[in-house]
């Protein structure tokens, strides 16, 4: 067990280097400098004079290190990586990326924290229920409509949550994190439930699109583990049927399902994402979108960067973590 930790993590940290690398030389092979775009562009608002812009944008270079070789930028980076340091924000100076990242983290875990969760477990139950040959028609049948808005992306799944739900029937608010004018104060239960009320449509944009596929998945491993020995004899014991379908039908079903779970946080992340910024949600997905708006070139390389660590890192959590549902694994 203590091997598999190691190579586990030895793992995470070879990830975690290779997405670094590609994040430091990408934005490296344009020949554009993140400072002098960024300042040119001001300068076309702001008037500044040629003399005075070279000036800032060189002392800006010194700065940021943009002035050293190449190789000594490289290792000053990694360096920075591993002390959290993931740089400073043109547009907001001097406010840091990891500052600007923490201040939208809670925002968006709390979101796909609810909607992983809730299609993760309506899609096994749904995927399970559908493919027991004891359940009721019309328990079997539930499972049709989800399976049908699996194709419809998130983004295309928000729009049209936001014309019907939120813009024709005014049963939703059409955006942002909560009323405007409210004062943000989480010991208030209305400012709670305000907050869980501008949710609700990027929650069913995220989990509409995604239980469709957690129930077909699941269909296809509750039908696959019909025939096995195991329920067999389960059912030749004379075991009830609430028994047989949790403990040896359902339990043994969910185990590949835990490993696509692992496999489809990446996806689901970027669709939070981009749905954060289609509502106007105060997580990821916003500062990501006004990063490159304003394009704030750390931001965006530190979002990046950011995200993909926490996807390979969460990947090596569910690794752990399956052990703790087959019991062979564990003893292997």
């Amino acid at each position: 067990m203590v091997k598999i930790i190691i190579r586990r993590l030895l793992f995470l940290v070879l990830v975690i280097w290779a997405a670094s690398t590609i994040v430091f030389f990408i934005p490296r092979i344009s020949p554009k400098n993140p400072v002098r775009e960024r300042f040119a562009e001001l300068s076309r608002v702001g008037g500044f004079s040629p003399g005075d812009l070279e000036k800032i944008i060189a002392s800006y270079n010194t700065k940021f290190g943009l002035d050293k070789p190449l190789g000594q930028q490289y290792l000053d980076y990694l360096a920075s990586i591993a002390r959290f340091d993931l740089g400073v924000s043109f547009n907001k100076y001097p406010k840091t990326v990891i500052g600007l990242i923490m201040d939208s983290l809670p925002w968006t875990i709390t979101l796909l924290l609810v909607t992983t969760i809730l299609s993760f477990v309506i899609g096994n139950l749904l995927g399970a229920i559908a493919a027991w040959p004891r359940a009721p028609q019309w328990a079997r049948t539930i499972a049709t409509p989800f399976i049908l808005l699996q194709g419809v992306p998130p983004v295309l799944m928000g729009v049209l949550l936001l014309f019907f739900v939120g813009f024709k029937l005014k049963l939703a608010p059409l955006g942002g994190a909560y009323s405007t004018g409210v004062i943000p104060n989480w010991s208030s239960l209305a400012f709670v439930w305000d907050v869980v009320w501008h949710q609700i449509l990027p929650g069913l944009a995220l989990l509409l699109g995604s239980v469709g596929g957690w129930t077909l998945g699941m269909r296809g491993m509750g039908i696959t583990i019909q025939g096995e020995d195991y329920v067999n004899f389960a059912e030749h014991k004379g075991l009830g049927a609430y028994t047989i379908f949790k403990d040896y039908y359902l339990r043994n079903a969910l185990l590949p399902q835990v490993t696509g779970l692992a496999l489809a946080l990446g996806s689901v992340v970027s669709s939070a994402i981009v749905i954060e910024s289609q509502f106007g949600l105060a997580g990821l997905g916003r500062v990501l979108q006004m990063a490159i708006a304003s394009n704030d070139f750390m931001v965006i390389y530190g979002v990046v960067l950011f995200v993909t660590i926490s996807v390979a890192t969460l990947m090596v959590l569910m690794e752990f973590v399956y052990p703790l549902l087959d019991p062979r694994i564990r003893n292997e």
